[in-house]
């Protein structure tokens, strides 16, 4: 296909035409409008002089009879420009008046009548058009009044002229903005053109152009682009899942693999063989806690998990997870304590209940205070019992219901926060701890899926991750709350 060719089917050059057949018409229109209402007052006009004189004449002839109608006649007819005139007997010889010819059968009826004529004194005996009113005297005689067209001919010329001009200058102009604005428009789509088929070949880093001036190709760019950035980033976070998923799950399955032989080279009794299956399944149950915990992040990226909503409040929740784990909590050597005030939420209670039981779990393996170091020789200090505390809140913050975990542990790095929500990230070197690193990227997926947001700041010392949640103002809350299944921090 031509340039020339792909220009004219761009939907701008489309819309250009369209546009231009339309502003056409309604100038045709108007300038139509015009003439007609041009022509219009020139005839009244006309006819508003020809009937003031008529009534003139008319009573002349009443006061001063044939002899002062034909004297007023000749006189009138002499003045530069004058009107026409004529007066004929009953039989229609002519008696006085400027009028050489007449189209026939005019004098023969009264009235108004647009007729062909020539003057007495014409030269180049041509016939003119004129608006002519005969009106019939007393005796008989008839008296033919009129006014020459040709001002009128002119003015319509004149007017029919420049609306031809003007169409012809709306055409020309039209389709010159209508080529540059195509133009303008097919650089543009061929440029969003060329990113899309980069994008095709594996670049997913391409961003369609974004120009200045903000108009529905920009937002529409820019609504691409935002939507080429989610795909990179999940189609990044698939690709790192996968690393991952190969790096982190090789090592419990290799494990799991190394048991089972040494259970069949070196068991010998029944005693033997029960631990060794006893450590499998506690290793399978791992594994499938991991498959499970990926599972239910993808099924809250996605949102298919946005329909299964209810209202209820969150302190419910803090309240049931606070009775779970405490022991645990206290097993670890710390106290698990709770403030929980009316926080109500719309959303799905499994998923809030699975995010916040990660914080905790997560408080809890990591939230030992740290101490420091004691002197050679000297006892090692203890814990303040302030910092062997874990607090669960809940609690409303405006348009917002905060429920957040606050621990005195090592904390997170504020540079490695943003990281530390990422799948399968562990933050701790020696990873002598049990866990696989989707915890927090479980809560943060949690928290997006409701329309908010995982937060960790300082707790001067320690965490504080808070699931921030848009709060609910309808009725119908359910306080029933689901135990969570513990999910690998």
């Amino acid at each position: 296909m031509t340039a020339f060719g792909k220009l004219i089917r761009t939907t701008a050059f489309r819309l250009t035409l369209v546009y231009l057949f339309l502003f056409g018409l309604f100038a045709a229109s108007l300038l139509a409008y015009f003439a007609w209402n041009t022509h219009r007052l020139i005839t009244d006009q006309i006819t508003t002089t020809v009937d003031a004189e008529i009534g003139e004449i008319d009573d002349i002839y009443t006061r001063r009879g044939l002899r002062g109608l034909v004297f007023t006649i000749e006189n009138r007819a002499l003045r530069p420009g004058a009107n026409l005139y004529l007066v004929t007997t009953p039989a229609g010889q002519a008696v006085a008046g400027n009028v050489g010819a007449l189209a026939p059968g005019v004098m023969s009826k009264t009235g108004w009548t647009e007729t062909f004529y020539r003057r007495l004194d014409d030269q180049d005996r041509g016939n003119h058009r004129a608006l002519v009113r005969v009106s019939e005297l007393t005796s008989g005689f008839r008296l033919l009044v009129g006014r020459d067209l040709e001002e009128r001919r002119r003015l319509n010329k004149v007017v029919w002229s420049a609306a031809q001009w003007s169409i012809l200058i709306v055409v020309v102009l039209g389709l010159g903005g209508g080529i540059f604005a195509a133009r303008r428009v097919l650089r543009r789509i061929d440029a969003m053109t060329g990113t899309t088929q980069r994008i095709m070949a594996g670049d997913l880093s391409g961003r369609l152009p974004v120009g200045r001036s903000g108009d529905e190709l920009d937002r529409l760019a820019e609504n691409l682009n935002a939507m080429l950035e989610r795909i990179e980033a999940l189609m990044n976070g698939l690709k790192e899942v996968s690393d991952n998923i190969a790096h982190d799950l090789k090592t419990p399955l290799t494990r799991l693999r190394n048991r089972a032989e040494e259970a069949l080279a070196l068991s010998g009794s029944e005693a033997d063989y029960r631990a060794a299956l006893e450590r499998t399944i506690e290793e399978s149950d791992g594994l499938i806690r991991t498959f499970n915990a990926l599972l239910m992040i993808a099924r809250a990226e996605s949102g298919h998990a946005s329909g299964e909503m209810d209202s209820f409040d969150a302190a419910d929740i803090a309240r049931d997870i606070h009775e779970l784990y405490e022991p645990l909590a206290e097993d670890n050597g710390l106290r698990l304590e709770i403030a929980a005030e009316p926080a109500p939420v719309r959303g799905n209670r499994e998923l809030i209940s699975q995010a916040l039981a990660n914080l905790v779990e997560n408080a809890i393996k990591y939230g030992q205070p740290q101490l420091p170091l004691a002197a050679p020789g000297a006892e090692a200090p203890a814990a303040t019992p302030d910092l062997a505390t874990i607090l669960i809140e809940a609690r409303r913050d405006g348009d917002q219901v905060l429920v957040s975990v606050t621990d005195h542990g090592r904390g997170i790095p504020e540079a490695d926060r943003k990281h530390a929500v990422e799948r399968f990230v562990r933050l701790e070197a020696s990873r002598t701890l049990p866990g696989s690193g989707l915890g927090l990227s479980l809560a943060s997926a949690v928290a997006r899926l409701h329309g908010g947001d995982l937060r960790l700041s300082d707790a001067e010392p320690g965490l504080r991750a808070t699931l921030a949640i848009p709060a609910h103002t309808g009725e119908g809350l359910v306080s029933a709350t689901p135990i969570p299944e513990p999910t690998p921090a």
